[in-house]
């Protein structure tokens, strides 16, 4: 034992030594040296109630205060040893280590949690020896004070962990965003409800303590940014596998790739909505701040089918057609067909072919384009998605609520009472805004207009369902490109002969997209926002990348209406959501006082009283359904993948 009780004196002039630098450091910075009180910081009306968590491992590193105020002079706030090793303190803490050393230390602490760090209140000395030698945990009684719940976005945050923990126990990593738990859930495969097995938690705790041993290496992470949120950016473009199966050096090189994601996550500005088209630069400044032109483009375009044999490809196949009638020599463009499976290999394929700009023109290779981006950062990278969160990928699609709301009101003028039918395709960012103004629309021309509302997701026929309730006005999917009969408009009324009367449709000009995104790489104006957001490219009527088509058989007043508030919104002067907007459980959304912001647009998840149907679930879709909401579907971050993928634990 003698050896241990030197091997424990020399420990403790060790862990001395740091509690020293640490106080004098700390002191130096005007901080508090000490370990924080649990008793000087929570009051008694701060909590909510307590809970036994029983006895437990506890990371050493989330043991940072103690209960009470007794000896907390005895410790820096690093809980190394501040008096000296010939105190009484110092021979016990030197006794203690030296048993450790023989035999380890077996009686477990006591201690209180709360807001997910740990508070001495039995002790103490033991958690200064197991800090001092690195040990990762430590055995411990826990009593759990729960705060009281608040606005507090640490607080949200925490009632969240809360719901994670008892199907983890786990209390790392930590995460400062809302939402990061379940996200986790799903990027590692589990459903929401998985409860962890003993080796999950075993191979998951061994990648994430990488991961921070990785990140140790590099700068600081920036203020308020975790390693929780890093891994959860991981996980986004590799396989959490990965974390244990590559060396140090190389999850380093890898975690430059995310850069881009740290930036965001920093400046909290995780997506920024480009509502127009951008602006050229044609200033000298605008050179000297980086705004790189360039003098001709290679552009990639990457289809999931060939244009024959799918109308969304066409549509984009004709768009890439106009790019290069529009843009002559100073854009070479080539397509290329693959399948998901095979996705990655053709985007390493393009980025050899010296392509400079990517479109992919499918939500579903939005995880394919991330990766892409990442490994080359030089490539822009589009994909045809709504609310895209990574920044090294832009996303472009259409404001359909615009020209909904021009067909609601020509829904709500042609139905002259009862019901009008909707029929809505998947449950994807952008949707319910689309149901929303068409109703909005109707109620613009009859103030009592509802809509019945159906899902093509769910149903085989939804417009027959709609037509066995009664409704002859009726709008479905849209036609992709320029309606050429009737049965192509998506707007229509049913005729007593049960013929169909063509009323509107939209029309997409995909073209007018691809040309004004190379234009804006021709003159640099495409790099001259700051890097930090995921971009979403989301132009309407005004950019004239979409339309409202009206068809001969309307009436002449009806079709001055219509253009009348297509004008209006084109100018700014009519906002569609700038009213009162009551949802279905009669929620004020809106008191008409302002109109919603562009994010509030598209990331809405709700629908108005006007409605009569609802936002139907994951599990509720038809299994080909699927794969298009777990791309793109409002609840798609908390859903686990598709198929097995070594991204599971």
């Amino acid at each position: 034992m003698s050896e241990q009780i030197l091997q424990g004196r020399t420990q403790y002039e060790k862990a001395q030594k740091a509690a020293l630098k640490y106080y004098r450091a700390a002191v130096a910075r005007g901080r508090y040296p000490y370990p924080p009180v649990l008793d000087d910081m929570v009051e008694e009306s701060q909590i909510a109630g307590r809970q036994d968590l029983g006895l437990m491992e506890i990371p050493t590193e989330l043991i940072v205060g103690t209960k009470a105020a007794g000896r907390r002079e005895a410790f820096a706030g690093n809980f190394m040893p501040l008096l000296e090793a010939n105190t009484e303190f110092g021979s016990k803490w030197i006794s203690l280590c030296a048993s450790h050393l023989d035999e380890g230390i077996r009686d477990p602490i006591r201690c209180f949690e709360y807001m997910g760090r740990f508070y001495v209140q039995e002790g103490n000395k033991r958690v200064s020896v197991l800090k001092s030698l690195d040990c990762p945990d430590v055995m411990g009684n826990v009593v759990r004070f729960v705060p009281a719940y608040s606005e507090d976005l640490s607080v949200q945050i925490y009632y969240e962990f809360m719901r994670f923990y008892p199907l983890s126990k786990l209390y790392l990593p930590r995460f400062s965003r809302l939402g990061s738990y379940a996200k986790l859930q799903a990027a590692l495969g589990m459903e929401p409800d998985h409860v962890w097995t003993e080796e999950e938690r075993r191979r998951f705790t061994s990648g994430y303590v990488r991961l921070r041993d990785a990140l140790a290496k590099k700068e600081p992470l920036p203020e308020g940014v975790t390693a929780g949120d890093i891994l959860l950016s991981w996980l986004g473009i590799y396989p959490f596998s990965d974390l244990t199966k590559k060396t140090l050096p190389e999850i380093g090189k890898a975690l430059d790739t995310l850069q881009k994601n740290v930036e965001s996550l920093a400046h909290d500005k995780p997506i920024q909505v480009s509502t127009e088209p951008p602006k050229a630069e044609k200033s000298l400044s605008s050179t000297l701040l980086g705004f790189v032109r360039a003098d001709h483009v290679n552009a990639a375009f990457i289809y999931p089918a060939r244009p024959e044999n799918s109308r969304w490809i066409t549509a984009h196949e004709n768009g890439r057609l106009h790019l290069e009638r529009v843009m002559g020599d100073a854009v070479s463009t080539r397509t290329y067909i693959t399948s998901l499976e095979s996705a990655q290999e053709t985007m390493e394929t393009a980025v050899k072919d010296g392509c400079d700009v990517i479109f992919a023109v499918t939500p579903t290779l939005m995880d394919v384009c991330r990766k892409t981006a990442a490994l080359h950062p030089g490539v822009k990278i589009l994909n045809c998605s709504l609310s895209g969160s990574y920044p090294g990928v832009r996303c472009y699609y259409s404001r359909m609520y615009e020209t909904k709301f021009l067909a609601g009101a020509v829904a709500g003028a042609m139905c002259r009472g009862g019901s009008i039918g909707y029929v809505a395709d998947y449950p994807i960012y952008g949707v319910p805004a689309a149901i929303n103004a068409f109703v909005l629309g109707a109620r613009c021309v009859d103030p009592e207009a509802h809509v019945l509302l159906r899902w093509s997701c769910i149903d085989d026929r939804p417009e027959d369902l709609l037509r066995q309730a009664g409704c002859r006005v009726i709008s479905r999917q849209e036609a992709i490109d320029e309606p050429r009969e009737d049965q192509d408009w998506s707007l229509y009324r049913l005729r007593h002969d049960n013929s169909l009367q063509p009323l509107a449709s939209t029309g997409w000009a995909w073209g007018r997209y691809y040309t004004r995104v190379i234009r804006s790489i021709l003159d640099g104006s495409y790099g001259s926002d700051k890097g930090y957001a995921a971009i979403n490219y989301w132009w309407g009527l005004r950019s004239r990348v979409i339309t409202l088509n009206l068809s001969d058989s309307l009436p002449d007043g009806l079709r001055r209406l219509v253009t009348t508030l297509q004008c209006d919104i084109t100018d700014g002067h009519l906002e569609p959501f700038r009213c009162l907007l009551r949802d279905q459980t009669g929620k004020i959304r809106n008191d008409g006082s302002r109109g919603l912001t562009a994010e509030e647009i598209m990331r809405m998840d709700y629908l108005l009283d006007a409605v009569d149907g609802y936002i139907p679930g994951f599990d509720e879709l038809r299994p080909e359904s699927r794969h298009l909401v777990r791309h793109l579907g409002l609840y798609r971050e908390y859903l686990p993948p598709e198929k097995e993928t070594d991204k599971q634990l």
